[in-house]
């Protein structure tokens, strides 16, 4: 620790990742404070359920090498030292990764996966695992086989999902960061009702290697934090070619061979230059020349008033600093819920085939022959969303029901890419709202089909491949939160964030915080 004065410990939890690097840099504080500070929190609002698994002592020694590191002069990237946790989708060396599922109780990886990795080079301290819907399915944490997740501005409603834990965590200030992932707004849902900002990147800008897989032509990995320069700094560092991932897209690769190992990734450097351009043209209107698409289908029936008054003063605000709004339209919204519903549960049916009580995870205990002991211990480990999902998978690819089913909600995703392709052509961002309505309460709905209604907004984008993400813009009835979803062409995540950083520059929704956790 420098000469400098400390920061008082009290006020850690209020850092952003960026604030704690420059804590770090500057001698204020430290690793093992910083990471401390975190563990008692989680530790203090336990009752939230955003932790499945904390790992006190291992977060304590990766931060006490990350002060060792600095003490001795090493060139450090901006993530180093700092606490952040990984949804409990990512298998972790060492530690429990369950999916949120009983069938994978007690499971430990032999290895990380690789956005984990990832992180673990930039010099991350991971101090546990994230709450999550069973296998990432479900918009609500209510599907977790073990706790319940509740939202931080009122404990009696969802903080949406299947991120929820990881959204909880940022939004309690637990830890100024988190990952998570998103097949059809997992990552935007739970960022916009909690009042957190959000990113699911392009399809394949970061590698599913070491994912527990939901559904794989729609799962991405991406960053959650209070601000949208804290989401850049992470997908800088989680996000890159991976050849173990046939997915993964080998012309984002961060490094070219000629940056030092702590240089900024490709995201990293259209930032810098999205940001001085707008310096240079006018500073006080940092969005002048952005076209901001704004779809027929995205307002109206089933908004709920509250959102789309957030919603439209927001676009406002975007007005306000140089963009130009335009009318757009994706006609094809409504069809994306019964696409995705049918592509993602039969992807669903063959990825979790693999959870058979055979090699890892749950076996029933009691069995007659083979094929009871599958039926058995498939019955026993998985909830009953995981089992509807795989069921409605199996149904559409069985004989006689692929053709009319999954063929054509393929065709229509064709569709569905299309419709944006077209709107990209007179708009560079789509702008709307995340969620129809603010966080229900825990418990109040029983009809699936309703729960799968309150994607509509979410969906196409995932189906697309695109990159979109939620920003905190307001607050709706009950004093909840309301995020404005951002939309962007493929590999546009840099224009994206300028959009929402240059918001966030000029609103305080971001910095607002449930004030009974204070």
């Amino acid at each position: 620790m420098s000469a400098m004065t400390a920061l008082p410990l009290q006020d850690l939890h209020d850092l952003t990742l960026a604030q704690q690097s420059q804590a770090l840099n500057a001698g204020q504080t430290t690793s093992v404070a910083l990471t401390q500070h975190a563990l008692d929190r989680i530790a203090a609002h336990a009752a939230l359920g955003a932790f499945l698994h904390v790992d006190a002592d291992g977060a304590l020694a990766a931060a006490a090498a990350a002060d060792a590191r600095r003490a001795a002069g090493q060139a450090l990237g901006p993530l180093d030292g700092l606490p952040i946790a990984h949804k409990d989708i990512f298998v972790t060396q060492g530690l429990p990764t369950t999916a949120a599922s009983k069938m994978l109780k007690g499971y430990q990886s032999p290895f990380d996966a690789t956005v984990v990795a990832q992180l673990k080079t930039a010099g991350v301290v991971n101090v546990g695992k994230l709450n999550c819907d069973e296998f990432a399915m479900g918009g609500a944490n209510e599907n977790s086989a073990y706790a319940k997740a509740r939202n931080p501005w009122d404990t009696s409603r969802i903080p949406g999902g299947s991120s929820g834990g990881s959204a909880v965590a940022v939004a309690a200030r637990l830890v100024a960061a988190t990952t998570g992932t998103d097949t059809g707004g997992s990552i935007r849902q739970p960022a916009a009702l909690t009042g957190i900002t959000g990113i699911k990147p392009t399809y394949g800008r970061c590698s599913r290697f070491g994912m527990i897989a939901f559904a794989s032509s729609l799962d991405q990995a991406g960053p959650m934090a209070r601000t949208a320069e804290d989401c850049a700094l992470l997908l800088d560092a989680m996000s890159g070619f991976d050849a173990r991932d046939a997915t993964s897209a080998e012309q984002v690769r961060l490094h070219d061979g000629t940056l030092a190992a702590n240089a900024p990734g490709v995201i990293g450097r259209e930032l810098a230059a999205l940001s001085l351009a707008a310096e240079l043209a006018d500073k006080a209107r940092p969005l002048a020349g952005l076209r901001v698409g704004v779809p027929k289908e995205f307002f109206g029936e089933g908004v709920s008033a509250d959102v789309l008054a957030a919603t439209r003063a927001a676009l406002a605000q975007l007005e306000a600093l140089g963009a130009t709004l335009v009318d757009v339209s994706l006609p094809r919204t409504e069809l994306s819920i019964p696409v995705y519903y049918i592509i993602a549960p039969a992807e669903a049916s063959s990825n979790l085939s693999r959870f058979d009580g055979v090699k890892f995870g749950h076996r029933a205990q009691k069995y007659s022959d083979l094929n009871d002991m599958y039926r058995k211990t498939r019955a026993e480990g998985f909830g009953p969303e995981v089992k509807r999902r795989i069921m409605i998978g199996a149904y559409v690819l069985s004989h006689g029901y692929y053709d009319a089913y999954y063929l054509q909600a393929q065709k229509l995703r064709r569709m569905i890419a299309d419709d944006f392709q077209a709107a990209f052509k007179v708009c560079d961002v789509i702008a709307g709202p995340v969620s129809p309505t603010v966080a229900r309460a825990i418990g109040s709905s029983t009809d699936p089909v309703q729960e799968y209604l309150a994607d509509i907004f979410t969906l196409p984008a995932s189906l697309a491949g695109l990159p979109g993400m939620s920003v905190p813009c307001g607050f709706g009835e009950h004093q909840l939160p309301v995020g404005l979803q951002l939309i962007g062409n493929y590999w546009q995540e840099a224009q994206l964030l300028h959009a929402a950083h240059a918001f966030q520059q000029a609103t305080d929704w971001h910095q607002r915080q449930p004030t009974a956790l204070a």
